[in-house]
């Protein structure tokens, strides 16, 4: 049984670090479940602290995956009407609407494409309305860095754990 639970365990971890990079994976959350399997057996000892703290940085993670493209929009200069649309791109790349880039190319795209149409419908000019885009770029590459170390992190933790 306990042989089952590591694999498993690995199974979730991997899956985790592809669900950092590929949307519609929630990657944090399915590597900590990763962490919990590997914690039931008696190979790897993990405390409830860290069991705690581990799905308390998941759930932030994974919220500010969506949050931070949209303040990151907001930086660059982004008025509501960009992070509205960056908002809109990114409710659209999740739901994979049937029209422009999926997959990972739709992720970076639609929140960029939400933003730059936005910024523009506001001040009709394209330079601040790029730099709202740029934004939302940057944004999206913040969260996937952030979710991907996570994600490594826990995978660290269970391998020390057996080794």
């Amino acid at each position: 049984m306990n042989t089952v639970l590591i694999i498993l365990a690995f199974l979730c971890l991997i899956v985790g670090i592809l669900g950092a990079i590929i949307p519609g994976l929630p990657g944090p959350p399915i590597s900590w479940v990763g962490l919990l399997l590997a914690c039931l057996t008696p190979f790897v000892s993990c405390s409830p602290a860290l069991l705690v703290v581990t799905a308390v940085l998941a759930l932030i993670i994974t919220v500010l995956d969506y949050v931070v493209p949209s303040l990151a929009t907001k930086r660059q200069g982004g008025s509501k009407y960009g992070i509205w649309g960056c908002n809109i791109g990114l409710v659209i790349s999740i739901i994979g609407l049937p029209f422009g880039p999926q997959g990972l190319l739709g992720v970076i795209f639609w929140p960029f494409v939400g933003a730059l149409v936005g910024e523009y419908i506001k001040s009709r000019e394209l330079s601040p309305a790029l730099k709202a885009a740029w934004g939302a770029f940057l944004g999206f590459l913040t969260g996937t860095l952030l979710k991907f170390v996570y994600c490594i992190a826990l995978l660290v933790i269970v391998i020390v754990g057996l080794f």
